[in-house]
């Protein structure tokens, strides 16, 4: 069991570990922008979609809104953080 745990925390072949990403400010930054600033969005959309929001079609303006103010600075956030890691990692101590 192990074995299998490394091997599913190992990402792309890179050697390197989610805890590695995890330690970064930016890759942090970058999920929290993006879980929280399109969450909400999506979870209405999910919601109207299955026949759980009261509105069948919805217009969330205030969700919309905050999604589309913290989606490109969540992605770049996280884009940065990763290449970061990733040159740190490279680079011979």
């Amino acid at each position: 069991m192990g074995g299998l745990r490394s091997a599913v925390a190992r990402t792309a072949g890179l050697g390197m570990t989610s805890r590695e990403y995890g330690r970064s400010g930016l890759v942090k930054a970058g999920v929290l922008l993006l879980v929280f600033g399109t969450g909400p969005l999506l979870f209405i959309i999910v919601a109207a979609a299955i026949g759980l929001w009261p509105d069948p079609n919805p217009n969330p303006v205030g969700p919309g809104l905050l999604a589309g103010l913290t989606f490109w600075p969540g992605l770049i956030c996280l884009i940065v953080g990763i290449s970061r890691v990733r040159r740190d990692k490279s680079r011979p101590i």
